[in-house]
Formats: structure tokens, sequence, C-alpha cells
């Protein structure tokens, strides 16, 4: 949220704060006696950076982890490390307001995560780490408005889906210069598919993760994208999962092909890439995983002008339905009665002018059949449509509600209507389904038009439909919410030339959302 620190200000602090942060690399803060007792490590220790996550007034999450030979399994001695961490409300250090130092566990990859407390509200600051004599690069990041705090504007860029193998992920770069407050990340962090030799980028390793050192080295590999790196260094992201940081279309415990994975095995991998997951992510310790289960569900508050809801929809979901009966069906759930009833509770309860719910599929009905009938994507809430119309009927008594969502490789953006079976019933929220950062690469745009605009008149909730990489920015007041929707021309090269594709505007007290 905009603070003491204008934008250009803070974007110039952004550029500087890689050259400061290396010429402060000779400053040593503990004491001369602790650093001789040190042991050698590899060089290179901080090759997948930095990052910071899931801000509060009052803290933030500082991540790095400890990898000189990222892709073969870390490359770092089995043994606990300790790392200094350090954090402060400038570019130069000069006016430090935390540090500690860190374990970095061989069981959990040699990851740190650094739940920082005792910071001022919404300013933005800056930190690194220090181990064996290496210096970490600096990162900066930001502290989410003080609890009472009602005014002012939030940036907030929303991303999903980033195959390595269809893409660069030029869409970072952009991002960066738009300088938001915070990145919300609903989806598809990783892909798990095999190695394709046709592929632009290939994968790493010679088939799918199921361990937790391949899932390591394929982290780790998407890591190494110096646009995702960097935007990680730039500002907090908040995350959650989809499908393919475990195994396409999963459900619960059931996998997509149960015939070739017994349970068992499957059990196996999802706690292979759940633990995976943490050991990448910038998030609390309530995160750590159990076995197969992981907690990610949560909301973060912006002070008083927005709630986020952080939502889980692959973990505690019914196996996907099959038939149009079977979506119809009550006893099937997206989120579980005990995730449902937090997110209910949540809504009613919060004092926000905005409510935000990060979910990771779409909950805006898509009929995919030209003409009478209907035909659903049975793995998005269409698939759960008991469940998803009782949340739309609820929007109605919830004060200004608006989805973010990934999973489809479009921008889909949508009123969101308390019954989609009636295109007279009322218009209760909004949805903006944002775009891939490089999943389906550069897309056939004739094609795309050619197959879609014939759905469009079924679909008349839709505000806008395209297929162009990218991410969505909103800049979030007490008066409204202004989007845009941003695009590269190119993921197939290293540099992109970015755009605004489209500007929309959801008003307070008002639900939906417009074209401007």
């Amino acid at each position: 949220m905009t603070g003491a620190v204008s934008p250009d200000r803070r974007r110039f602090l952004t550029a500087s704060a890689a050259v400061l942060g290396a010429a402060a690399s000779a400053q040593l803060w503990l004491p001369s006696a602790a650093r001789a007792a040190e042991t050698p490590l590899p060089d290179g220790v901080f090759s997948l950076g930095v990052a910071s996550g899931d801000p509060l007034p009052d803290g933030i999450v500082l991540w790095t982890r400890l990898a000189p030979d990222p892709l073969n399994g870390g490359g770092m001695p089995e043994r606990t490390v300790s790392v200094e961490w350090e954090i402060a409300e400038d570019a130069r250090f000069s006016r430090g307001v935390r540090r500690g130092v860190a374990q970095a566990r061989p069981e959990y990859g040699h990851s740190v995560h650094v739940d920082v407390r005792g910071l001022r509200p919404g300013r933005d600051h800056w930190y690194r780490f220090r181990t064996g004599g290496q210096l970490s690069p600096t990162g900066r990041t930001r502290t989410a408005p003080s609890r009472q705090s009602s005014g002012g504007t939030l940036r907030v860029a929303l991303a999903s889906c980033q195959n390595w193998q269809h893409g660069y992920f030029t869409p970072y770069a952009d991002m960066l210069a738009q300088d938001p407050d915070v990145v919300v990340f609903v989806g598809d962090y990783i892909y798990e598919s095999v190695p394709s030799a046709t592929a632009l980028r290939r994968h790493e390793g010679t088939g799918e993760p199921y361990s937790l050192t391949q899932y390591r080295n394929r982290y780790a590999q998407y890591r190494t994208d110096p646009d995702l790196k960097a935007m990680h260094a730039g500002a907090p992201f908040v995350v959650t999962f989809d499908d393919h940081e475990v195994d396409n279309d999963f459900a619960g415990d059931i996998p997509q092909d149960p015939d070739k994975q017994p349970h068992d095995a499957f059990v196996a991998r999802l706690t292979a890439a759940y633990q995976a997951y943490y050991e990448h992510m910038p998030v609390r310790a309530s995160a750590i995983p159990n076995g197969p289960h992981i907690r990610m569900y949560r909301h973060l508050e912006f002070g008083r002008l927005a709630r986020l809801n952080v939502l889980d929809t692959r973990q505690y979901r019914s196996d996907q339905a099959t038939s149009q009966a079977g979506a119809m069906d009550p006893s099937l759930t997206m989120l579980g009665a005990d995730q449902k009833q937090w997110l209910l509770n949540n809504l009613h309860d919060s004092p926000a002018r905005w409510n935000l719910i990060a979910s990771q599929i779409m909950m805006a009905e898509t009929d995919l059949l030209v003409g009478e009938g209907k035909q659903w994507f049975y793995d998005a809430w269409d698939g759960y449509q008991a469940e998803r119309n009782q949340f739309l009927k609820e929007f109605r008594s919830v004060r200004n509600p608006v989805v973010l969502t990934g999973d489809r490789h479009l921008t889909m953006i949508s009123d969101l209507k308390e019954d989609f079976a009636d295109p007279r019933s009322a218009v209760v929220g909004a949805e903006f389904v944002g775009t891939s950062i490089s999943s389906n690469g550069d897309q056939d745009q004739a094609a795309f038009r050619k197959e879609w605009d014939p759905r469009m008149p079924d679909n008349p909730h839709w505000k806008l439909l395209d297929a162009h990489r990218g991410y969505h920015l909103f800049d979030i007041r007490r008066d409204g919410i202004d989007a845009r929707v941003r695009v590269v021309d190119t993921v197939r090269q290293p540099k992109a030339t970015p755009s605004t594709l489209a500007r929309l505007r959801v008003e307070a007290g008002r639900p939906g959302v417009r074209l401007v």
C-alpha cells in the first residue's frame, strides 16, 4: 500500500538495491570468531535467490534455499548450516531493524524460512542472508498497512500457470516494473510433465517427478528463471497451489490415473510434492507438511481496505464428476466442510471494504456447448455446482466480493451471477481469471477466436476473453478497483514487449465488472 515512499522512488530503490547489496558484501555483521568457525561451503549457495511472502502489518516471511548444485539435489553437505539474516528500512542497511540466525536443515532441503516480527506497517524493507562467507542477493519487501488503515491504494498482481517448457517467464519483467505491493500466485508454479525434446526449454530429469529429490530439482529449475527470481526479490508473494505442483487434475488423495498410480504410491507422491512445495515457498511454519497433508488456506488483512482469502481447492475436494448430473450432486465438495465454513465466516465477519478470494480454479460458468444445452469443465467450480451456487447466494450479503483465479491459461473476466441457470438472476460479484505466465506458449490468436468467439452468446456474463500471455494488475481503493490486463508479445524469447490489453473497473457497492 502506498505510503511514505512514492512509487517512482520505490522503483529507483529497487533498481539500485542489487548494486548496493553487492557493495555491502564486505560488511560482516557477526563476530570474527563466529566467522572463523564456519566450515567452507561450495560456491554459489544462493543460486536460487531470495523471496518474501505473506505480509502482516508487523511481519513478513523471508526465504532462501542453499543450493550450489540446484538441479542435482542441491549439492549441500548433509548437515545443518547456520544462516545469518538481516532486514532494514533502507537499501544500504544503515537502518537495520531486525537480524538473527536461522538453521538450514538437510531434512528441509536446506531451505530457510524466517518469520520476522516487530516491523513497522506499510513500509518497504530490504533483506539479505549470509553464510559461509557468501552474501545473498538483496531482496525488497513490504509490510501490510496497519490494521486500522482504511485509505490509500493497494496494488496487487495476479499470476498463475508458468510452464518452463512452453516459454520464458517474460511477464515478470513487466510486473516488476509496475511495482506491485504484493503478488498473488494462484497455482501451477511448476509442471510435473515429462521432459520434451521439442520444448523451447526442456524440463530437467528423465520423467515426471515422484520422489522428494525429483520435485526439489524441478522447483530449483523453475527458480533459476531470471525474471521469476527478480520478481521474488522485488515484492512479497502470497501463494497457493493447484494441480500441477503434484499431478494433473488430482483430487484429494486420488490421482488423475488411479489405475496407474496405486493409492499408497500416490500418498508417497503427495508427501514428496507438498514438502518440496513448502521448501521453495515463502510461507510460515503453519504450512510445514504433515506427511500427505499441508495447510495452505489462510487469510491476510491489508488494513480495512482488503481481506484476502486464499483457498485450497485441491486437497479437500471430492473426486471430479464425469456427467452433468454428477456436477449437480449436492454431496460433492470443492473445499471440504472445515474450509467451507472458514470461508463463509471470513466473508461475513470481514471488516474490509473489499473481500478478495484467491481461488485456483474458475468460479463463473463456462458453457462450452454452442446453442442449446450445457457442456462444462468438471475440474472447475462448474463440476461442484451445489457448493458453488451456495457461495454465490451468500455473496449477496458480502461486501464487495471479487474472485481472483488462474488455471485456464486465458484471460476470462466475468460477472458472477447468483444463478447461472437463469440469465435474469442478479449479479453478485466479479471474477478475474488471469492468463498464464507462459503455459500454452504464444497461442495462435486467430485459432483461439475461431474456437471461443462462438461461445460468447452462451456466456453473456463474460466481459473479456483473450489468449495472450501475461498477468493482471489491480489498483484497489475504497471507491473501486481499477484493473489492467498486462500482456507480452512473446514468451519464446528472453525479452518481450509488454502492453495493456484492456482496462476494467469494479465499483464499490455495485457488483460486477465493466470495461473502461
